[in-house]
């Protein structure tokens, strides 16, 4: 072990165990290439621990059916399933009531929601939103469809060189026309984390509503929805250590309760006829036809595991990671991170002097390590900070010294074969 690698494992929290925790994740004892899996892709998606997938299995194996449908003992219990893993994600973000909590197959589902029922029904001609240089396209693409189909206007946040919002200019974009604000909490190309909580406090100021996109910030740290005051605060089950197609979105009750429905059919409404139909009350009437109900529940599992563990603890080991994995990047000529604000989720860009992002993910890849490369579904930040695109390496609390040890020494494997 170096001497920065000890350093930094005394400034990590003494009872993380990350090699136990390893442990719970059978994927992770995988090999690829013959060599030991290092899977440093989390901000695409989270690997499943045991605890989850035996979860789904007792799930599907004792207690599956379709719920809100049936009086029989199988649909009662996946009924209770399900709202007990609404629960659970309500304790997870400190929602004040459990039906401000909507079931949504994931982020990108869960902002086109509020687009729809909010936005369609509260936003107009002439009006305008306000997006940021480092959104991900899910937090831009809705609204442009919006301000195309409504007459609106988008006011975008600009970043400074480290990729850091400049909030001076953030405050100037208001004005009586301004309506909504969209906002990532943390960014999935660069890592930086946002002033959300400050930000939403100026955007109330003046009466205007905030959506949050937590899918970067709800794995890695403690999200409190009361203590933040958001409007709106989405995220994906998939980066949760949860299984794919299934997400969040918190909404203020009021809010919620004041706007359209996104999709209709079974499940959403009180009643039907063909003069007229009356809807659901929240959350259901936001969650139309059969929901991914194992997921759901697999989720509620996935922060259970994850609140076992305590974000606190997670934040702290991932940080000690991204600390290590940062120092060790700038020791090396020809690398160079994309993205250095100040403060920073476990997200690490880099770019290494001629060689191509996609000739270093194929290189690593033959080295066993998974990162991502190219533009991240964030074109605006690679046109702002002038590179078509990045490798990322993004670490999750499950990853060690290690396997950063790992990656260093695959980037200089890269760098020897393009020298």
């Amino acid at each position: 072990m170096s001497v920065i690698q000890t350093a930094l494992k005394i400034r990590s929290p003494s009872a993380f165990d990350v090699e136990r925790i390893r442990a719970d994740f059978p994927i992770l004892k995988l090999t690829v290439n013959d060599k030991p899996l290092v899977y440093l892709d989390n901000a695409a998606s989270s690997q499943m621990p045991q605890q989850v997938i035996d979860r789904l299995v007792r799930y599907q194996t004792t207690q599956h059916a379709n719920i809100n449908r049936a009086v029989h003992h199988l649909s009662e219990v996946a009924t209770s399933e399900f709202e007990e893993a609404r629960r659970k994600l309500q304790r997870f973000i400190n929602a004040n009531e459990e039906r401000e909590v909507i079931f949504t197959s994931g982020t990108t589902d869960a902002i086109n929601l509020v687009m729809h029922g909010y936005g369609r029904k509260f936003i107009g001609a002439g009006d305008e939103i306000i997006l940021t240089t480092l959104e991900h396209h899910s937090n831009i693409v809705p609204w442009q469809m919006l301000a195309e189909e409504k007459g609106a206007k988008i006011r975008v946040v600009p970043i400074n060189d480290a990729g850091e919002l400049l909030i001076d200019e953030y405050e100037k974009l208001f004005n009586e026309r301004t309506k909504f604000v969209g906002v990532m909490h943390v960014s999935n190309a660069l890592g930086t984390i946002n002033p959300v909580k400050e930000m939403i406090a100026f955007a109330h100021a003046r009466g205007v509503p905030v959506l949050v996109d937590g899918a970067q910030a709800a794995p890695h740290m403690k999200v409190d929805v009361q203590d933040l005051d958001c409007d709106f605060y989405a995220f994906s089950g998939h980066k949760l250590c949860g299984p794919t197609g299934i997400g969040i979105l918190y909404g203020r009750a009021a809010l919620l309760e004041n706007m359209q429905p996104f999709k209709g059919g079974g499940d959403m409404i009180l009643s039907v006829a063909f003069e007229k139909t009356i809807y659901n009350t929240i959350p259901h009437k936001f969650e139309a036809g059969t929901p991914p109900i194992a997921a759901a529940i697999g989720l509620g599992a996935a922060v259970d595991y994850l609140s076992e563990i305590g974000m606190d603890a997670i934040a702290a080991h991932e940080l000690a990671l991204l600390e290590y994995a940062t120092e060790q990047i700038n020791s090396m000529p020809g690398v160079r991170i994309i993205g250095t604000a100040e403060h920073k989720a476990a997200v690490l860009s880099f770019a290494v002097d001629g060689v191509h992002p996609h000739d270093i993910g194929t290189l690593l890849n033959q080295e066993g390590i998974a990162v991502r490369t190219g533009h991240h579904c964030a074109q605006p930040v690679m046109q702002r900070l002038h590179v078509p695109a990045t490798s990322r390496a993004s670490f999750a609390f499950y990853n060690s010294m290690d396997e950063v040890d790992a990656l260093i020494a695959g980037i200089h494997t890269v760098q020897k074969i393009f020298t």
